[in-house]
């Protein structure tokens, strides 16, 4: 009887891991070889080479943080603005997505191809934002500038160490995404009702 050979899908899933903890130069063969208690003998029965491993480790990312995302909001159904809020929650919540998220824009900076992949990633997403805003916004600049917004709180507060007198940051991020996906203007802002 043959020994077991260690499955493709634990070469990504050790290949991400690494990825999200060292960023993409932390994606060794040697290296995964170990973390698995395997020779890397096993690695070139599934992959010609380190490249084609990193091309399954974008096409597990973009599946997870896109389609199945998307699959899932349409199952748990709701209006526009809850299908964006459980996106959001299931991708820049998640301890499985987010860290892998943040290592592919960091990769996508050195990397022309990833940084393709990215974008189609990310315009995806806007697109989603886009369909959500739309359904109480009418005028396509300002939901243009809610979903940048959007979009920049859901990356950019996981870069931020500035701290927030008297609230938590999960606090303030809930309010500033409240103002972002509400259709009333904030008290006192443009558009606010003068008494």
């Amino acid at each position: 009887m043959g020994a077991l050979r260690t499955p493709r899908q634990k070469w990504i899933e050790e290949g991400l891991r690494a990825l999200s903890k060292g960023g993409v130069d932390a994606v060794r063969v040697e290296v995964l070889a170990k973390a698995l208690g395997v020779t890397k003998g096993g690695f070139y029965g599934y992959f010609a080479d380190r490249e084609q491993l990193l091309t399954e480790m974008l096409d597990t990312w973009e599946r997870e943080s896109v389609d199945n995302v998307l699959s899932r909001i349409e199952q748990e159904g709701g209006d526009a603005l809850d299908k964006v809020r459980l996106a959001g929650q299931l991708t820049f919540s998640s301890d499985r997505v987010l860290p892998i998220d943040l290592a592919i824009r960091d990769w996508a900076r050195r990397d022309q191809d990833v940084a393709e992949r990215l974008s189609r990633v990310d315009n995806r997403r806007m697109q989603l934002l886009r369909e959500a805003i739309s359904s109480f916004c009418a005028d396509p600049d300002e939901v243009e500038a809610r979903c940048l917004l959007a979009f920049c709180l859901a990356i950019g507060r996981h870069f931020l160490a500035a701290e927030h007198p008297d609230r938590t940051r999960d606090q303030v991020v809930a309010r500033a995404a409240d103002l972002i996906l509400s259709s009333r203007p904030a008290a006192g802002g443009p558009g606010a009702r003068r008494a």
